[in-house]
């Protein structure tokens, strides 16, 4: 389970209205040269959650070589949420959202 897990091409969302605010004055800024890509990158990474899909669990899931049931403890959630999450009928969201990007960027032992 020492795999490192390639970055998905997972969309972000702002939190709220007030962080959709934020990340438009902020890519006016980048836009007119104020702020620069990492600091533009700082805000996107303050100010929303990535949307995982079907697809990204089962790959970071496959990648991390866990069982479904391994997964869920790892995340503390149900087994169930991640059958629901691979089969699309759920999106994580949230902390959950986070969580599994926290995985595919450093592999599942960071949870233990």
């Amino acid at each position: 389970m020492n795999a490192k897990i390639k970055s998905s091409a997972a969309t972000r969302k702002p939190k709220s209205r007030a962080m959709a605010a934020i990340l438009e004055a902020a890519q006016d800024m980048a836009d007119a040269g104020l702020i620069d890509k990492k600091t533009m990158r700082d805000y996107e990474g303050l100010c929303s959650v990535p949307q995982m899909t079907a697809e990204d669990v089962v790959r970071i899931r496959s990648a991390a070589q866990a069982s479904q049931n391994y997964f869920a403890r790892a995340l503390n959630v149900s087994a169930s949420t991640v059958q629901k999450w691979e089969s699309g009928a759920k999106k994580p969201s949230g902390l959950a959202a986070k969580m599994l990007t926290i995985v595919e960027k450093h592999c599942l032992e960071i949870l233990s």
